[in-house]
């Protein structure tokens, strides 16, 4: 009966409690392994990548605004059609 209450309070809350500084330093431990792993990109890397982001930028914008421009002269000739 002693075995069958041991059992079930480590399988608890009780269980859980204890092994929380365990599960902590085991997490800090796979950080700092995948922080080693880690590596700063170049100069030139980051200056091409910022490149691509402004040029895409620009372009997604571009096709917005096209795209609005054609739904909405759209929408206004809808309107004025059956405005009359």
């Amino acid at each position: 009966m002693a075995n069958t209450a041991s059992a079930a309070n480590d399988n608890g809350i009780g269980g859980k409690v204890k092994s929380i500084p365990e599960r902590i330093k085991a997490f800090y431990n796979d950080v700092r392994t995948e922080m080693r792993k880690v590596t700063a990109p170049s100069l030139k890397e980051v200056q091409a990548t910022t490149v691509v982001v402004i040029v895409t930028v620009f372009l997604f914008g571009l096709y917005f605004f096209v795209v609005d421009s054609v739904i909405s002269k759209g929408v206004d000739v809808l309107f004025h059609r059956f405005a009359k």
